[in-house]
């Protein structure tokens, strides 16, 4: 099966049930803007990363590869301390190395142990691979932090700690049970709209899927820890309830 290119007038399609869903949220919600500054954002980055990625696929530069996984952590780290009141440098921090290192270690687990391209730094298979597993721990570390910092009011560092995790963890482990029974993945899809045997294609997203569910917990344990030493009330981090 072959893909045809898509005109903008397909897109425009796309975008209908978009425009119904701003619709709703500005009367609902009393919001006119976020549905349309979401959706207008989405586009535009979508549009810029597509030319960048062509040229340095084209290029295929490690240097620059690099430089875009790290922009990747940065911008992630940033969005994910959205839900949190206040915003400073050192929780920034903690936030940081929580996706650097929990998303990185499983990007090169997969890429080096699994995959075993014969350039690692391919652009073509890093990227897209950093893209989603970075998106995942943002996700997870966001949703952690937003629980942590409200159940601190009503538990102990411990007890919002374990919270948060099981917040976190949530969406992960119900994106395991649906898959293949409620959803295919988006690589999975997008490997047999390719024309690539849905054989294979399963046995890469079952990669993929562990890569996820890994980096997500790793990096939200990872940010829970470095919270508590600096609260200085759950400085037992990831070890287990009454340990």
């Amino acid at each position: 099966m072959q893909l045809q290119t898509l005109a903008l007038t397909d897109i425009a399609i796309a975008l209908i049930p978009v425009a119904v869903v701003g619709v709703i949220t500005a009367r609902w919600l009393n919001d006119k803007r976020q549905v349309i500054y979401a959706t207008t954002r989405m586009v535009l980055q979508l549009l810029l990363v597509g030319y960048a990625l062509q040229a340095l696929f084209e290029q295929d530069v490690t240097a620059i590869t690099l430089t875009l996984i790290a922009t990747m952590i940065a911008v992630s780290s940033w969005i994910a301390m959205r839900p949190v009141r206040p915003r400073t440098r050192e929780h920034f921090m903690s936030v940081f190395w929580a996706i650097a290192v929990g998303g990185s270690i499983n990007l090169a687990l997969v890429v080096i142990g699994v995959i075993r391209p014969v350039n690692w730094h391919q652009p073509a298979l890093l990227i897209p691979l950093a893209g989603m597993v970075y998106a995942n721990c943002m996700n997870a570390v966001s949703l952690a932090a937003e629980r942590y910092q409200s159940d601190l009011h009503a538990l102990s560092p411990i007890g919002a700690r374990d919270a948060a995790f099981g917040a976190a963890m949530l969406p992960q482990i119900n994106s395991l049970l649906a898959v293949g029974l409620v959803s295919l993945p988006g690589m999975m899809t997008g490997q047999i709209l390719s024309g690539v045997s849905p054989l294979i294609a399963v046995r890469y997203q079952i990669v993929v899927m562990c890569m996820v569910l890994g980096s997500a917990g790793l990096s939200t344990a990872l940010y829970l820890h470095l919270r508590g030493r600096a609260r200085g009330g759950a400085g037992d981090g990831i070890a287990m309830r009454g340990s």
